[in-house]
């Protein structure tokens, strides 16, 4: 059996309400779980991307990583999110009020861009299959 991509990423948050608003709400993303975690009042929020191949669980923010600086124009995430149509993307999604840095480009390795969500968290954004 071999790893086939992934399953779960844990996005820190510092307002887990806010955020599930922000992925279901304006990204189109499925509340798929809600519930009490842990012995400190905690909570596991998760949301599934409407293809169901992506869940996002968020996580409430460390004290350690609310203090770390961070580069601007990096993404603070580890991962790629992916879109068929870049260019659609970007648009749809400014229309919503969701902040890009700057508009797609393309790199030698293919198309990306990078936006922000609802805690200052920034993603980038690649297309799975690029094109010339």
């Amino acid at each position: 059996m071999a790893i086939r991509g992934v399953h779960k990423i844990v996005v820190e948050v510092s307002d887990q309400e806010r955020a599930k608003r922000f992925w279901t709400e304006v990204v189109g993303f499925e509340v798929t779980i809600d519930a009490p975690y842990g012995d400190d009042g905690g909570r596991w929020v998760e949301v599934t991307s409407a293809d169901g191949m992506t869940a996002l669980v968020l996580s409430t923010m460390s004290e350690y990583t609310k203090n770390r600086e961070v580069r601007d124009e990096l993404p603070t995430a580890n991962f790629f999110f992916y879109a068929d149509d870049i260019e659609k993307t970007y648009e749809e999604l400014s229309s919503k009020g969701v902040e890009f840095p700057a508009r797609p480009e393309k790199q030698p390795w293919g198309w990306w861009a990078m936006f922000t969500d609802s805690e200052g968290n920034r993603f980038a954004l690649s297309e799975r299959n690029p094109t010339s």
